[in-house]
């Protein structure tokens, strides 16, 4: 077996708690419009390619650093493009003792058995209905919402994200509808805002896409952290 890594980050701290061994894979079936990793959505695309057990025997290496407190977190792309090379990793993992975190948008279901062997899900959340989830991502969010009710099912441990971008959902207008739709998830132990950023843009012009979100400039920290906060006082009311 077989699978397709775009690329591995051996010190990530931002993907899940501690310090983690972050794999990111190849392939996604969406196309959010924000997205600086436009070289990960192709799964025919050249990458580099690893058995479970290469790619287990390469983690093992660095457990060192991340055994106390941290992990292993797949991301991508979507890693669950890659669903049986994905299992047979996590099992690996949790057979040597390894914290994992899986990275996703939620777009692909039927992934029951993988969520078993998963401690932790970091699920990005792309819009809050059939519409603007369409418009930022091409996708289909009744999938996204069959996902989030197998993590339910699951009793899966949840930190949601959300990518603010200037002039499409930096309105207190989308919070509210943020914290009408996030409220009855359960299991969500964290909720971030993540601030739009270009530094991913000239990617397309080394791949000759067309960016969607051009002219956008980056987000404002300080009001993203802001809008962040509303959420938050939102859900405890």
């Amino acid at each position: 077996m077989i699978g397709k890594v775009n690329s591995i980050e051996t010190m990530g701290l931002v993907d899940g708690p501690g310090v983690r061994f972050v794999v990111f894979m190849q392939g996604c079936p969406l196309r959010c419009k924000f997205c600086h990793n436009p070289e990960t959505w192709k799964l025919n695309a050249k990458a580099d390619t690893y058995t479970p057990e290469e790619l287990i025997k390469k983690i093992l290496n660095y457990k060192p650093y991340f055994k106390h407190n941290g992990g292993v977190t797949f991301s991508g792309g979507e890693p669950l493009m890659q669903k049986d090379f994905l299992l047979e990793c996590l099992k690996l993992c949790k057979k040597n003792n390894i914290h994992t975190c899986l990275d996703t948008a939620g777009s692909i279901i039927d992934c029951e058995e993988i969520l078993k062997y998963t401690d932790l899900v970091l699920l990005d959340i792309k819009g809050t209905n059939k519409i603007n989830y369409k418009e930022m991502t091409n996708g289909n969010f009744e999938n996204s919402i069959k996902f989030i009710k197998l993590c339910e099912q699951l009793n899966k441990k949840l930190w949601l994200r959300v990518v603010i971008v200037l002039g499409i959902n930096d309105t207190k207008e989308y919070v509210k509808e943020l914290i009408s739709f996030v409220k009855p998830i359960k299991n969500v132990e964290k909720i971030e805002f993540l601030p739009y950023h270009t530094l991913g843009v000239h990617k397309y012009e080394d791949l000759n896409i067309t960016y969607k979100l051009k002219n956008v400039p980056s987000m404002d920290k300080d009001k993203c952290k802001n809008l962040e906060n509303m959420l938050k006082e939102g859900l405890k009311s």
